[in-house]
């Protein structure tokens, strides 16, 4: 029996009038008593004002529970143990006239430990079940909670130290009514097919393959918990409501993709194919179906959703994915209305162009119907513009390429996996001095290929895309087999070209259709009007066996659900589509498609199919369309072409300089996606000017992964460049790179005005010791500070710190050799405390948020700007900050203001500037009241959620006439400033900043303060 099942029978407004006739009723002049009432003068089966018998008790005692079963529902026990039940509660409530305490007692004590007196101040019940058991307790702890409630609200209950507590447990029983009126109740068969289903999710994607693994007898499928290798996604930090002042930088940030929902209930990951995208998918619902605290995963692959026609309602998401379990009716409704799913849609990219559309509005359908659940959908990066989905609260991420620690763990798992160890040295070296073959390991799928590639071959990898598919291709149509010593499937033996001529029209079919996935019956027929053009193939059985033996012998083709087929990888089916567009001259066809992205790889690999004049008349097309995507995948074609027209190379070349150098960080991104040979091309720093050194900067540092050596080139040249947005980059791109190398060759000849130098890993940390002095640090992660001091022989040169992540880091006092510090932020260190001991250093600014002791803050008297993000002790900010501290700027974030608000605030006359971040409550008219008495105060800088989510906060706000900056931080265009413009007549300044994937119009807004000076400083 479910607790919120046997809640709903039990509600307040069921046991309440039963219970209540166990309580005396308060007679004239009871209000004169003033002191604690024994509980035997408040049962009204006991002394003088006895009105019930113990008979009564019981017939209340039967009605209870008669009631409880008789309600909708499954019953809580079997019908047969009622009369027990009954009589066991009732001996619960007669033992209440037994306890030796009074009113008050009881009260403090609560309803769960009053109710366990009872019980043991009963008779045990004899012979019960399990769910009689489970709803006698329950019952009697509702029962409780009732009487406590009926003593609160005694006249003669009034000792003022139990008036809290009175109105806890009147809210306490408003609260469970409400939650029981407004959540449905659950059948317990949801709770039995959970039970099913979860264990279910987890054995279905609890398994990975890892490419040519299954040669020689081993396993092509391997546990994800043993397999899975955790890879990083992308995206830019929302620190929407920081300002210059609050913190040290905002960069993008590097998560485990694992950890690509935390923060965010709605994400759209990008990423290429062969990138993991898949897996991570897998990992999630596995991870969410043994360990996910209540969230029920689904599964749904586009392409199988997209096939089926309509796409499913939720009551269809099990049988649109060929899971074989029914769920009792409603069940996914249910799930979906109580915010406890994980949804996870993937492959965006493998449907049509046209069919994207419909399967937008069918998700924004969904979570506008159900808010509160969880939001996972996966696409090839250019499948979509990068704000599709941003205005209904997507946060974006992309994977990110394989690092080279990364690439180095991926080939010890496989070769361990493959018990092929002999071969793992070996191809780690190449991999370190071949840089055609390093630069194609950059995700799961070509690492696999490579590594089967190495072991098959013995030591010997082969080079270029084309060549290592071509080789892959062989391995896996030929040599597997042979290796197996396995003959012919049903008396199927096909060979190698065979294979591929069979392969190569079904993946043409699937590229024209713009589909990854096709019915069985279609590709039956593609091979049966194949067949008699296919030597090999005649005579060795009709289509269906045929394809039979592609599907159990190629390595490339499967079968996915009942009735529909597809290839094992998207790249494959590129690769042979545009094989076979190729051979048969279709080259108008393939032209027809270039606007479309889901033709970029097929034109890619038919460039390198291609002879060297259809090869031109390609690259041709591609540049006369006047496009620049076009343009950048012409180069990209390059770098696939072995001989190519030197006319038509250069006139790419030129082409694609137009583009180069990038302008804006969007325009640095997409030219990477061009590929290393960009590289050759990037020019500077010298003729730049500091935004397009940026683009450069930026497109060299996303080819750090894919090119390092190249790059790493590139990026050398700009280490003396003075721009600081130039510097940052550099800075922010370390981890891209081998750390000790780059940091001797760019970091440490930076200039290092306001440069923070940012260090997460122990090795980062361990080269900060080799260069020269830095004067402004952030150090991620669990350092000790033995370790940290260590890497700072020069402590005393620091002047700004940031510390962040470090469950070590617990004594303050140990900062002290940081002796010219004056700026210091602790951030997400639990740990931390003895604030007080700062004091000894020079600080000026200090900010904090999740650290968990908070006292000894009043002693950092030096203070002048102070910035807080988590809740602080007190009723008032005098309860924490430092009084004597002359401070000119504060900045609260969120829950800073939750149990202070800004009570107090103007006890610091010196203020400058107040700072109000993501507020999670309401500023009060008193609060604005005390900022109004803040004589110097002549800036405010506002988080735009303040104007989102509480607007009355703008309506409470009296006329501030000193204030002549107003800054606006993280907008999304929406909001309404109008109110803010009769509150602040002496405005000067208006600067405005947007969120990451929004896009403020400065032109709205600049019309409302016509006597100031509005702009918009993009993030």
């Amino acid at each position: 029996m479910e607790p919120t099942v046997l809640g709903s029978k039990l509600a307040s407004s069921v046991i309440g009038p039963l219970v209540k006739k166990l309580i005396v009723s308060d007679g004239p002049g009871a209000g004169l008593v003033d002191k604690p009432v024994r509980l035997t003068r408040l049962v009204s089966f006991r002394g003088e004002k006895r009105t019930l018998t113990e008979q009564d008790v019981h017939r209340l005692a039967a009605r209870l529970v008669e009631q409880s079963v008789d309600s909708p529902g499954e019953p809580p026990f079997p019908a047969d143990e009622q009369p027990a039940v009954a009589d066991a509660l009732a001996r619960r409530l007669l033992a209440l006239g037994d306890l030796d305490m009074d009113d008050a007692q009881a009260v403090r004590l609560g309803h769960r430990e009053l109710a366990k007196k009872l019980h043991h101040g009963s008779a045990a019940p004899d012979g019960l079940s399990a769910d009689a058991a489970f709803f006698l307790d329950s019952a009697t702890e509702w029962a409780c909670l009732q009487i406590l409630e009926f003593f609160t609200r005694r006249s003669t209950f009034v000792p003022r130290t139990l008036v809290e507590q009175t109105r806890s447990q009147a809210e306490l029983i408003a609260k469970v009514d409400e939650l029981l009126a407004r959540v449905a109740r659950p059948d317990a068969r949801d709770t039995a097919f959970e039970r099913r289903y979860l264990p279910y999710v987890a054995r279905r994607h609890d398994h990975i393959t890892i490419y040519g693994v299954d040669l020689r007898d081993s396993p092509d499928r391997w546990p994800l918990e043993v397999a899975y290798l955790s890879l990083e996604t992308t995206g830019d930090d929302d620190a929407g409501d920081a300002t210059p002042d609050e913190h040290p930088s905002a960069a993008t940030v590097r998560l485990a993709a694992e950890d690509a929902l935390r923060g965010h209930d709605r994400v759209l990951l990008r990423g290429d194919a062969g990138s993991g995208k898949t897996t991570l998918v897998q990992w999630l619902a596995v991870t969410a179906a043994l360990h996910g605290n209540g969230r029920i995963p689904y599964v749904l692959p586009l392409r199988s959703l997209i096939r089926a026609g309509a796409l499913p309602a939720p009551a269809a998401f099990l049988t649109a994915v060929n899971c074989p379990l029914s769920p009792p009716e409603g069940w996914a409704e249910r799930v979906l209305t109580a915010g406890r799913a994980l949804v996870l849609v993937d492959g965006l990219d493998e449907i049509p162009a046209a069919e994207r559309h419909r399967t937008r509005d069918w998700l924004l359908a969904l979570i506008h119907a159900f808010p509160g659940n969880q939001w996972l959908l996966t696409s090839r990066p250019t499948a979509v513009r990068p704000d599709w989905l941003a205005a209904e609260g997507f946060s974006e991420r992309a994977m990110a390429p394989m690092r080279h620690a990364d690439v180095t763990t991926f080939v010890r798992r496989w070769h361990t996996a493959a018990r092929a160890e002999e071969y793992e040295t070996g191809l780690l070296d190449s991999l370190r001095t071949k840089r055609d073959v390093a630069r194609l390991a950059t995700n799961p799928l070509m690492c696999g290929l490579i590594c089967a590639l190495h072991r098959e071959r013995r030591g010997y990898l082969p080079t270029g895309r084309k060549e290592l598919y071509d080789a892959s291709l062989t391995m896996l149509l030929s040599r597997r087999d042979r290796e197996r010593g396995m003959g012919a499937v049903d008396g199927v033996e096909l060979g190698e070209e065979a294979q591929l001529e069979l392969l190569q029209r079904l993946a043409y079919a699937l590229v024209l259709s713009g589909r990854t996935e096709m019915d069985l019956d279609a590709a039956e027929g593609i091979v049966e009007r194949c067949l008699p053009t296919v030597a090999p193939a005649a005579g060795q059985g009709d289509a269906a066996a045929v394809l039979r033996a592609l599907l159990l012998r190629s390595g490339l083709l499967r079968q996915p659900a009942e009735g529909v087929v597809d290839f094992v990888h998207r790249t494959f089916q590129d690769y042979l589509g545009a094989r076979y567009a190729v051979a048969e001259g279709h080259l108008d066809v393939l032209m027809s498609h270039a606007d479309d992205t889901q033709w970029e790889d097929v034109i890619r690999m038919a460039v390198a199919h291609a002879r060297p004049r259809e090869r031109a008349a390609l690259l041709r097309q591609l540049t006369a369309r006047e496009s620049s995507r076009l343009t950048l995948l012409a180069l990209a074609c390059l770098e696939q072409a072995t001989a190519v027209d030197p006319a038509v190379r250069a006139e790419v070349e030129e082409r694609a300089a137009a583009l180069i150098p990038p302008r804006t960080t969007q325009d640095a991104r997409t030219l990477a996606e061009a590929g290393p040979l960009v590289l050759e091309l990037l020019p500077g720093p010298e003729g730049l000017t500091d935004e397009e050194a940026r683009g450069v900067t930026v497109t060299a540092s996303l080819l750090g992964d894919e090119e390092p050596e190249g790059a790493l080139a590139v990026l050398r040249r700009f280490r003396n460049h003075p721009d600081l947005g130039v510097r940052r980059q550099l800075v922010g791109t370390w981890g891209r790179f081998d750390t000790v190398e780059y940091a001797a060759e760019v970091l440490d000849r930076l200039d290092r005005a306001e440069l923070h130098l940012s260090c997460g890993s122990a090795e980062q940390l361990a080269a900060l010791a080799g260069m020269r002095p830095w004067y402004e640090l952030s150090l991620q992660g669990e350092h000790r500070m033995a370790d940290i001091l260590a890497a700072v022989p020069t402590a005393d040169a620091v002047t700004s710190l940031q510390l962040s992540d470090n469950p070590h880091l617990t004594d303050l006092g140990s900062l002290l050799p940081f002796g010219s510090l004056h700026r210091l932020w602790i951030d997400d260190c639990p740990a931390a405390g003895g604030l007080d001991r700062l004091s000894a250093l020079p600080l000026s600014l200090f900010g904090c948020s999740g650290i968990g002791d908070m006292t000894g803050l009043r002693a950092l008297r030096s203070l002048t700007r102070i910035t807080l993000s988590q809740r602080l002790p007190g009723t008032g900010l005098t309860d924490t900050l430092p009084l004597d501290a002359p401070l000119e700027f504060l900045f609260l974030g969120a829950h800073s203001t939750d149990g202070t608000g800004l009570r107090g605030v103007q006890h610091w006359t010196a203020l400058k500037t107040l700072s109000l971040g993501p507020l999670t409550t309401e500023v009060t008219a008193a609060d604005w009241r005390a900022v109004t008495e803040l004589p110097e105060l002549t800036q405010l800088y506002l988080n735009a959620r303040i104007i989102r989510e509480f607007p009355q906060s703008i309506a409470r706000m009296p006329e501030l006439p000193g204030i002549e900056v107003l800054r606006v931080a993280s907008m999304t265009g929406e909001e309404d400033l109008a109110p803010l413009v009769p509150r602040l007549p002496g405005l000067r300044s208006v600067t405005l900043t947007d969120r990451p994937g929004h896009s403020v119009p400065v032109s709205r807004f600049a019309g409302l303060f016509p006597g100031a000076q509005t702009s918009l400083e993009p993030r």
